[in-house]
């Protein structure tokens, strides 16, 4: 990957985008102008990147005069923006346009869209793990207890069924115990998955998240971090597995911290 001089970075919510920043300036990036969400995105970003601009979710038309106006030569988007409320918040002109062109409405038509447009107005979209390759998952135990071939076995089942409902685009998470599907992700989320199924799983409950067979790397790349750790643990869940080289692990001391405090093997699977 050339690295751009000046980079835009669409910033969701939580930590991936302080991330992304901190492995852009790494790399040499000279320049980060954000476009960032009101209600989402970190106020925080505004003291470590060189320009902010502010829109509400739905504002295609000025993210893209933001992009074009940057000067940038490459865009990245980093943390969640999730579907449901992409356009919910006023959605301008072109965002209204846009949508009128999608027979389905959904994280890869959407994102797909956005990045579409972007390359017209010359600021294609980087794969998210761009400047961050440190930051992935690695195969096998990564942190906490090693697993017994219970645990493994579980795992080799969770990644079939995961595999094949991210196939169907459901969800990419999936809790299991013992060769049985406690939990599926839908339209709920990664988090509330895994307080179902870990509720069910009475300590024992496994967690399998994966990227889709022809997962788009420019955006919704599986991420592991603090939290996902905090809600595994309340929920009893026993083991975390993730597809080794595209899962982003963030705060990588504070997870080996947590994994190792609550007994939660953290797993990467190659794939």
């Amino acid at each position: 990957m050339q690295k751009p001089d000046t980079l835009f970075l669409i910033a969701g919510n939580g930590t991936y985008p302080k991330f992304a920043v901190q492995g852009a300036r790494e790399a040499g990036v000279n320049k980060i102008v954000v476009a960032a969400f009101e209600g989402e995105t970190d106020s925080s970003l505004v003291a470590i990147v060189d320009e902010i601009h502010w829109m509400k979710v739905g504002q295609l038309g000025r993210l893209l005069d933001a992009a074009k106006k940057s000067g940038a030569t490459a865009s990245m988007m980093a943390g969640q923006i999730a579907p449901k409320h992409l356009f919910d918040l006023r959605p301008d002109v072109r965002a209204l346009i846009l949508l009128a062109t999608l027979r389905e409405r959904n994280a890869e038509t959407l994102f797909g869209a956005i990045a579409g447009e972007l390359e017209k107005i010359g600021v294609p979209l980087l794969v998210a793990t761009s400047f961050l390759e440190k930051h992935l998952a690695t195969e096998g135990l990564i942190s906490g207890p090693k697993p017994k071939s219970r645990v493994l076995d579980d795992i080799s089942y969770g990644l079939a069924i995961a595999k094949e409902v991210s196939r169907l685009d459901i969800g990419q998470t999936v809790v299991v115990k013992k060769g049985t599907v406690l939990a599926v992700e839908g339209f709920d989320g990664t988090d509330a998955t895994i307080q179902r199924g870990g509720e069910l799983g009475h300590g024992e409950a496994v967690v399998v998240k994966v990227s889709k067979p022809r997962q788009d790397m420019r955006f919704d790349v599986p991420v592991i971090g603090p939290r996902t750790l905090e809600t595994a643990a309340a929920a009893g869940v026993s083991a975390i597995a993730m597809e080794a080289g595209r899962t982003l692990l963030l705060q990588e001391d504070q997870l080996h911290t947590l994994a190792t405090q609550h007994k939660i093997t953290l797993w990467g699977i190659k794939t």
